[in-house]
């Protein structure tokens, strides 16, 4: 079995590598902002503007929306390369991972017209409006609810630890619109429509990362609906099973763990004690990398990604919080401002286990799908 890119893939990942050289400010590693701070979703547009135009920002996307319908392995190299370069993409990567993929598939005609072409382009930035304060992983518990009356849909609700809702345009958001279950639907609402409230929630994983949003009978057309009413568990499996493995977070945790190991050697406290710690971080982040490989070669060959996803997922989130662990225990000054992409890490690696779905609910999903073991009877 051959490991190794392909000529056209190591050509692709260089010119990744070319861009990122080119287009990031000298001092990009040395900024502290978060990646859903006001100044990194200000840079993310011109980032992502010049990253369209190079025809990098959606080639895995069709023509029609402005790719050239590149494999799955194009998008995964390139979102290896932004990841371990620190995400300069901003929220948008979620644009590009899911949301807009999201909506080829279950969007009508006006919705794609309206929404995809400004993801291709770089100018939009979209924000997740699944969370709630008793509906976190366990979306059946979900309030937020959208009332019919004539053309419109009224909602009203609370969503809590959304990402980039401060600077995003339009909320992929979940609401219910009956009882049961099977009684949730998608819809797409503008941020800037009457009745949306959105506090930023102060927290130590960064600046500007997570909000909480409120909505008092926020009224939408009755076409910001997202394929049909109680449609939203098949829309959001597709979504999340997009979103768990198209996050190279382990690129950037291994990227991070040989940075605090040369600045240990650097500092010549690079000894016996941390040998085997070290060396456990990196196959922790090896065992992740190969796992998410395995999914994207399964999207390539046109299988349907299942409960493996999950799998990927928490190997993901193991790989950094093992990192994250080691740089806290032997490289503790990083994180008192002594190295920005140390500390951007450490705080993102604290939610690691929380977006895209609970690391617990993750094992859950493992156990019962994957390894197939009976539930515990009540």
């Amino acid at each position: 079995m051959d490991f190794d890119w392909d000529p056209e893939q190591r050509a692709f990942r260089a010119t990744v590598r070319d861009f990122l050289a080119t287009h990031l400010p000298p001092d990009w590693e040395s900024q502290a902002h978060g990646p859903g701070s006001k100044s990194q979703s200000a840079f993310s547009k011109g980032f992502c503007g010049a990253l369209a135009r190079a025809g990098l920002l959606v080639p895995h996307w069709p023509r029609r929306w402005g790719g050239r319908e590149a494999d799955p392995w194009t998008s995964f190299i390139l979102a290896e390369e932004m990841w371990e370069a620190g995400e300069p993409r901003g929220g948008q990567y979620m644009n590009v991972n899911w949301i807009g993929p999201t909506l080829m598939r279950f969007g009508s005609e006006a919705q794609q017209e309206r929404y995809i072409p400004p993801m291709a382009r770089g100018e939009t930035i979209w924000c997740q409006g699944f969370s709630e304060p008793e509906a976190g992983s366990d979306l059946a518990s979900l309030r937020t609810r959208a009332e019919k009356h004539g053309g419109t849909y009224r909602i009203t609700g609370q969503k809590i630890w959304t990402s980039y809702a401060g600077d995003a345009d339009t909320c992929f958001l979940l609401a219910r619109t009956s009882a049961g279950k099977g009684g949730i639907s998608v819809f797409l609402v503008p941020m800037g429509t009457p009745g949306i409230i959105v506090r930023q929630i102060p927290s130590i994983i960064g600046e500007g990362d997570i909000h909480e949003v409120f909505l008092d009978e926020v009224e939408v057309a009755a076409d910001a609906l997202l394929g049909a009413e109680g449609q939203a568990w098949e829309i959001a499996r597709t979504s999340l099973s997009l979103e768990r493995v198209g996050i190279p977070r382990f690129a950037l945790a291994r990227r991070m763990l040989h940075r605090a190991v040369e600045t240990l050697k650097r500092a010549g406290r690079f000894g016996q004690g941390t040998f085997a710690q070290a060396a456990t971080a990196r196959a922790a982040c090896e065992a992740a990398r190969l796992y998410s490989y395995s999914i994207v070669d399964q999207r390539r060959h046109g299988k349907t990604t299942g409960p493996e996803a999950s799998a990927a997922r928490y190997a993901t989130v193991m790989a950094e919080r093992l990192v994250s662990e080691f740089v806290v225990e032997h490289v503790p000054e990083a994180l008192s401002g002594g190295d920005a992409m140390l500390l951007a890490h450490h705080q993102r690696a604290i939610v690691a286990g929380i977006a895209s779905g609970a690391a617990e609910i993750q094992l859950n999903l493992i156990a019962t799908d994957l390894l197939k073991l009976p539930r515990e009877p009540r």
